[in-house]
């Protein structure tokens, strides 16, 4: 290990960006605070929230409001207009899955290759200009073609997101911050919906059914948002211009700390995420997260549609899909309160996934009681949107080192977003009113998170005792925190 190394906590030597070099020297991260003393932690992880969180925030708001508009659109008369029969609608909603799913892991690596800030407004300008184009479709064919470009252009803002903030947190504090990031599909939902109804008055205007401004406006104010978003959006710790050096190392050495050496700037080859999948717990997060997936697109891409067959209108069934997402939201940041308080993640993850299964099993049974069907909405919805940042940052966190967290969150969203295929035909149009096949599909799969959860949990629970039980004293300090959270010292977060 050479001097700058050494140096860098001290602020004697050039920065870790400039110097190629990660921040690996134990003992120099054991006395981090006495030597950065003047560095006020709280005030900077407030800079940290107010410069992370937000944008990455209104980032997945747009994306996933481009992302499911097309189920407020389709009150508005777009099937009608495409002339799309039978099944054509969810052949349109599954051709976005494609690239969406193929493109994650890959557009993590060029994040790892381009700045986050520019990778990700540039994804952001392109999937807001689709979603646009979208507006000026003319038969199914142009609605699939746009529907591919859309889950291309979107493909890496999720896993990206939340790696780069997973790189910027402690595990004990991620929750609440990881939670309200993925709160903006709620937000986006209520928003959507509040939208929506608003712009469906402009039917005919300039010619243009309201379906086609419904996509045109939304599309605009997503490309517009990306060129602020540009100036905003930050790139990793060592990479900042608005954190001091001192400020810099104090991140890096609070990170190093709980989760080891990120190394950051080692190359990600093949041979290392084939090594990455080596790994069983890597497999089991992508059955957590999908088993969420199906239910979760289910309800944000038909909720108009089941609250519009229980005898309400275009209007009114828009604004009557905002309340569950508000209360969702609510619950989500309850639940990552009391989660990142307890240091605890699977009771959390279990309970509420439990809670959107019995709403679920009521719309199953249920069909002759409009407000009993409604207010099973509310527990389906709330249960499984705050189960989803849980499961996502529980394993997120768990993984130490960029190579891990950037290979194992595109996986484990990567994978789980298959389940927006088998979503997308889980509610037809023949099933209508009662959706018998699709609320059965939802039950089961929530079922598969459920137990994918324990099995994750009593694994990394087994694993903690056995480096309990055998300490490596083989190692040195050094190697086993390159080792990330295959350290034997690092205990992983039940």
């Amino acid at each position: 290990m050479g001097l700058d190394d050494r140096h860098s906590i001290q602020g004697a030597a050039p920065d870790a960006s400039d110097s190629g070099k990660d921040l690996v020297d134990d003992s120099i991260v054991d006395d981090y605070r006495a030597r950065l003393s003047h560095v006020d932690e709280a005030k900077l992880m407030r800079k940290v929230d107010l410069r992370v969180v937000p944008v990455l925030t209104i980032l997945y708001l747009l994306a996933f409001l481009d992302r499911v508009n097309i189920s407020n659109a389709a009150l508005f008369g777009l099937k009608t207009d495409l002339n799309l029969e039978g099944n054509e609608f969810n052949t349109a909603l599954v051709v976005f899955f494609v690239p969406y799913v193929l493109f994650e892991i890959p557009s993590n690596v060029l994040l790892k290759r381009f700045r986050p800030h520019i990778w990700l407004s540039l994804c952001m300008f392109l999937f807001g200009l689709v979603s646009v184009l979208q507006g000026f479709t003319q038969n199914l064919s142009g609605l699939v073609a746009t529907r591919f470009f859309l889950g291309l252009a979107e493909a890496g803002i999720f896993p990206a997101c939340f790696y780069l903030m997973s790189m910027w947190y402690k595990r004990s504090e991620s929750q609440k911050r990881f939670s309200f990031f993925f709160s903006s599909t709620t937000l986006a939902g209520g928003f959507g919906g509040l939208l929506a109804s608003a712009i469906g008055k402009m039917d005919g205007l300039q010619g243009f059914r309201g379906w086609r401004w419904v996509f045109i406006l939304e599309g605009v104010l997503t490309c517009v948002v990306s060129v602020f978003l540009y100036l905003t959006i930050p790139d990793f710790p060592e990479e900042v211009t608005w954190l001091s050096k001192d400020e810099k190392d104090f991140v890096k050495a609070r990170l190093y700390e709980d989760v080891g050496d990120p190394r950051r700037q080692e190359p990600l080859t093949i041979k290392i995420v084939l090594d990455i999948f080596k790994d069983y717990k890597i497999i089991v997060g992508g059955f957590m997260y999908f088993g969420l997936i199906v239910p979760a697109y289910g309800y944000a891409y038909f909720t108009p549609t089941i609250i519009q067959s229980l005898g309400h209108g275009s209007i009114q069934s828009q604004l009557l899909s905002v309340p569950q997402w508000a209360v969702a939201f609510v619950v989500a940041m309850a639940s990552a309160a009391a989660s990142d308080k307890l240091q605890h993640r699977f009771l959390f993850a279990v309970m509420l996934s439990v809670i959107s299964l019995v709403g679920f099993i009521i719309l199953r049974i249920v069909h002759d009681n409009a407000h009993l069907q409604y207010g099973a909405l509310f527990l389906a919805s709330m249960g499984m949107y705050s189960a989803m940042p849980i499961v996502i940052c529980w394993f997120s966190a768990n993984l130490g080192g960029h190579h891990r967290r950037a290979v194992g969150t595109a996986w484990q969203i990567g994978f789980g977003n298959i389940g927006g295929i088998i979503a997308t035909f889980s509610f037809l149009a023949k099933d209508a009113p009662k959706y018998i096949p699709g609320y059965s599909i939802c039950i089961a799969f929530l079922c598969v998170s459920i137990v994918a959860d324990i099995a994750y949990f009593f694994g990394i629970n087994i694993e903690n005792k056995k480096r309990a039980a055998h300490v490596d004293n083989t190692l040195a300090l050094e190697d086993k925190k390159r080792m990330g959270d295959l350290n034997p010292d690092y205990r992983y977060l039940l």
